[in-house]
């Protein structure tokens, strides 16, 4: 089914149509059109235009308002103010608008598909092989796959990408160990969790750690283990693989648990890029963008100073010929531009790497690997996870709170909060179980995705898990309440009746309904999720406004009535359960 215009667009363009008839030379003017609180719309775009025209505005607005169709759409239109238009749509157009949204086939609740889509590669959910993970690597798991989701339900083409940290000179340390000790991986049991996994490569790290302090002969070993490893030799390589097949059993439960889809084929690590690292330094060295400095091979930037004053380079080869980050993360670009025809490139990364970003990509500009008309690559930064006290999130013993014990805490809090509710709705054991693991992980997703990524944000399960107030409970109990009132129902069924005169809390969850389509393109074009929580936010409590004003199930109410209030409750929960989707959080339901 095609894509349903929107009020928005239909208005918009009407007002459009009408500016150009009343001010020919205008062209195509915009008329700047917003929602209001004085009316359903205001149009702001006539005051530039008269004094474009030496016109007065007013006089201006009042030929405009001549010049507009009204009738099937707009109801009303008013000049308010120095020439300030206040459009009123009629309650039909709202409602065949949502009928038209809620007959989308393809159950897309009429939301257009991009045109002219292009292959945006996503850089999220960055591990590193053989340490744990912890509170740090949420955020980049978690606004990655809400953008990965978002942009695909837009018909952007997406290419995930896991640059797990999978070289590197501590790898000598452990391949040496597990050389020496060669049964320290091995299964013998089969197949084990990602918590016995992790307590493999721990136990072995502080083996293998505690050797290397104590006997030099070992360090040597471990030494030249590097330079193997580097070097390609079959037995060093293939012990590496089995530190990083034992991560990945680890890596994928933790997933798991946060409910994200990894796939194996897009964890591409840094080993990924060894055999192009020579050739984009010789690139960058032949073409002059990068130069020799002390024996590196450097790019050295203007406006990127230390404190002394002098340039800071960004150091693509070491002095003793190790590669240094600049040199994955450049070969990397090389990959994603021609060998994945990627249009956009977007790193979830931290913040605290906006500098080396910022100068890894001037480097990719400067030899044209990048060009902001073809291809473009963007830091969706993000802030640092704070405590309740406001300060970066720790352990009461000062150290970095692990990833799995958060999780575990927060699904054990909201399987709380689900029993308290349990015997009200009759929840079996099972469902309780379900339902707290969907709420847990939810609470922990919505507080991170109703943030501005850029933000930090305070981590506090007590709020998160809260039935009260913006969090993805209030959300999911919002979805489970219309649910039960569709079960309640009985023989009524949602139907949509575009003669009924809407009240005013219905115009209002109609008009907003109408918005989800212009919020998830806004929401895409920014890389903005908090903006899509937002709107999700206000459905829900247009909704409440909704149930306090009209009775939807009510023998007092006529048949007619009470099958659009249905509908209308219908498409809501329809839509909230497409857009909680989208953000990677699931609707129970009966909660």
């Amino acid at each position: 089914m095609a894509s349903v215009t929107s009020l928005t667009a239909s208005v918009h363009q009407r007002l459009a149509d009408a500016l150009s008839a009343a001010l020919p030379e205008a062209g195509s003017a915009d008329p700047l059109l917003r929602r209001s609180d004085r009316a359903d719309f205001q149009a702001n775009g006539i005051l530039a235009l008269a004094k474009k025209a030496k016109a007065n505005p007013r006089e201006l607005a009042t030929q405009v308002v001549g010049q507009i169709v009204s009738g099937e759409v707009i109801k009303d239109v008013e000049v308010s103010g120095p020439g300030f238009l206040n459009i009123t749509i009629t309650d039909r157009a709202i409602t065949e608008n949502l009928a038209a949204r809620a007959a989308d086939a393809e159950g897309r609740l009429g939301v257009p598909r991009a045109q002219n889509a292009g292959t945006t590669v996503i850089d999220y959910a960055q591990p590193n092989v053989a340490k744990e993970m912890h509170v740090g690597h949420l955020r980049s798991a978690v606004i990655g796959d809400a953008v990965v989701q978002i942009l695909e339900f837009i018909g952007e083409s997406v290419v995930r990408r896991h640059h797990i940290g999978d070289w590197g000179t501590q790898f000598g340390m452990l391949i040496q160990y597990l050389i020496e000790h060669p049964h320290e991986l091995d299964h013998e049991g089969g197949e084990v969790s990602g918590e016995e996994a992790m307590s493999n490569l721990n136990r072995l790290y502080k083996a293998s750690r505690a050797v290397f302090d104590s006997d030099e002969e070992f360090k040597t070993r471990a030494r030249r283990r590097v330079v193997d490893l580097q070097a390609g030799e079959p037995e060093t390589l293939a012990m590496w693989q089995k530190f990083v097949d034992e991560s990945k059993i680890y890596f994928y439960s933790v997933f798991e648990k946060l409910d994200m889809e990894i796939r194996d084929a897009d964890v591409v690590g840094e080993s990924g890029y060894n055999d192009m690292l020579d050739e984009t330094c010789r690139l960058l060295e032949e073409s002059g963008v990068a130069v020799r400095s002390e024996g590196a091979l450097c790019v050295f930037f203007d406006d990127v100073k230390g404190p002394d004053g002098n340039p800071t380079p960004l150091i693509v080869k070491k002095s003793d010929g190790g590669y240094g980050y600049a040199a994955t993360d450049l070969s990397a670009i090389r990959d994603r531009v021609f060998n994945l025809k990627a249009s956009t490139l977007l790193y979830v990364v931290d913040a605290r790497q906006s500098l080396h970003f910022k100068m890894v990509f001037e480097t990719a500009r400067r030899i044209g690997w990048l060009n902001d008309e073809d291809v473009k690559a963007v830091q969706l930064a993000f802030g640092t996870v704070l405590g309740k006290d406001g300060k970066p999130f720790k352990t009461r013993e000062g150290t970095t709170v692990k990833l799995e014990d958060l999780l575990d805490e927060a699904v054990q809090r909201a399987t709380a909060v689900v029993r308290e509710k349990a015997e009200k709705v009759g929840l079996s054991e099972q469902e309780i179980v379900e339902n707290g693991r969907y709420v847990g992980i939810g609470a922990v997703k919505y507080a991170d995705l109703s943030t501005s990524a850029v933000r930090d944000y305070k981590f506090d399960l007590d709020q998160m898990v809260s039935l009260n107030g913006d969090t993805s409970v209030y959300l999911q109990y919002a979805y489970a309440r219309i649910q039960s009132i569709l079960r309640k129902a009985g023989e009524a069924r949602p139907v949509a009746h575009p003669e009924l005169e809407l009240a005013p809390a219905e115009r209002e969850l109609g008009l907003h309904l109408d918005r989800f389509g212009e919020t998830l393109a806004e929401v895409a074009e920014g890389y903005e999720p908090h903006k899509l929580a937002a709107y999700l936010y206000q459905l829900a409590s247009l909704l409440t406004t909704f149930y306090d004003k009209c009775q939807v199930l009510s023998d007092d109410n006529p048949t007619e009535v009470v099958e659009n209030r249905l509908f209308l409750v219908d498409i809501t929960a329809r839509t909230l359960h497409q857009g909680m989707g989208l953000l990677g959080i699931r609707t129970p339901e009966r909660l």
